[in-house]
């Protein structure tokens, strides 16, 4: 049996080709995606996600629309790219999403939808974990609903990568964006999983892998994912930033878990300035498991496998 997916995302092209290769999955069942509005601007950003549903002849899956917009805001130029996005030309003579206004909000279609499953669920966040935490504030029982929850979020043995005013720079953004909900998260002590920096820093987006990419044109996903990564030289400059395969990493390990190295540890997050969310190593924190390293020429071919389907 396939498992099943509750997706929550922010709406970057990192988060879309994620939501992409989720449906490439035959092992993994997705029975719902929520938007929050933190590396997005919400209406493009739900337009693009049910766009990518339409692609995959999977409209029928519900979306959530977050209505939360967190402490520390994402810079506005990268909340911008998917005007971009839905603008592209396997998407832009695609139907547009239903009136924004009319989705339930995300902490609702995560209620409702661990609510209706008649078995355990697995959770996936590739932006900040605010809806998550709405939900299980509302109803903690449901709890019990979730089988993992995998994140990408955190910084533990390497730099983060948040560069603002008044911050250290040790925080990664999806956790700093709401260190409130984080250290909320973290505390429960669910089943989770962190995918930090810490080896996504492994996996950058090379124009060796764009080149290889481009050579299997011919296949639809890859024309599209090809043009969504092509989107990312500039959107992080290089002399800030590199681009990385940030939450599509977390996304694989839905998939190929046994080519990551995991670690039991305790962690806690900072919730206040000069380090916000950072999130640490703490013998007196909360149990979870990190991911340190992947087989990395594995995890590219993966990929280019999945999106020639």
């Amino acid at each position: 049996m396939p498992k099943l997916l509750l997706m929550d995302h922010d709406g970057a092209i990192d988060d879309l080709l994620s939501q992409l290769l989720v449906l490439t999955m035959p092992d993994v069942k997705l029975i719902g995606v929520t938007v929050t509005p933190a590396d997005c601007y919400i209406e493009p950003a739900l337009d693009s996600t049910y766009k990518l549903l339409q692609l995959m002849e999977q409209e029928h899956i519900p979306l959530g629309r977050g209505d939360y917009y967190g402490i520390n805001a994402f810079p506005s130029e990268w909340r911008a790219r998917p005007e971009i996005i839905n603008a592209l030309p396997l998407l832009i003579n695609l139907p547009k999403s239903p009136d924004p206004y009319s989705y339930l909000s995300a902490p609702e279609l995560i209620l409702d939808t661990l609510t209706k499953a008649t078995e355990k669920v697995s959770i996936l966040l590739t932006g900040p974990c605010s809806n998550l935490v709405m939900a299980l504030e509302k109803a903690p029982e449901l709890k019990e609903k979730i089988s993992e929850v995998i994140w990408m979020a955190g910084a533990f043995r390497v730099h983060g990568n948040v560069q603002t005013y008044q911050h250290d720079g040790t925080a990664e953004w999806n956790v700093f964006w709401d260190p409130v909900s984080s250290q909320k998260l973290v505390s429960y002590e669910l089943p989770l999983t962190l995918v930090p920096l810490d080896v996504t820093n492994h996996v950058p987006v090379t124009k060796q892998f764009l080149s290889t990419l481009a050579n299997q044109i011919d296949y639809k996903l890859s024309n599209l994912t090809g043009q969504l990564w092509a989107l990312t030289i500039d959107t992080i400059p290089s002399y800030q930033y590199t681009y990385f395969m940030w939450d599509i990493l977390a996304t694989s390990y839905l998939a190929m878990p046994e080519h990551f190295t995991t670690e039991r540890v305790k962690a806690n997050v900072s919730t206040r300035p000069p380090n916000a969310g950072q999130t640490y190593l703490d013998e007196s924190g909360y149990e979870l498991t990190i991911v340190t390293d992947v087989h990395v020429a594995y995890f590219y071919d993966y990929l280019l496998a999945q999106f020639k389907r």
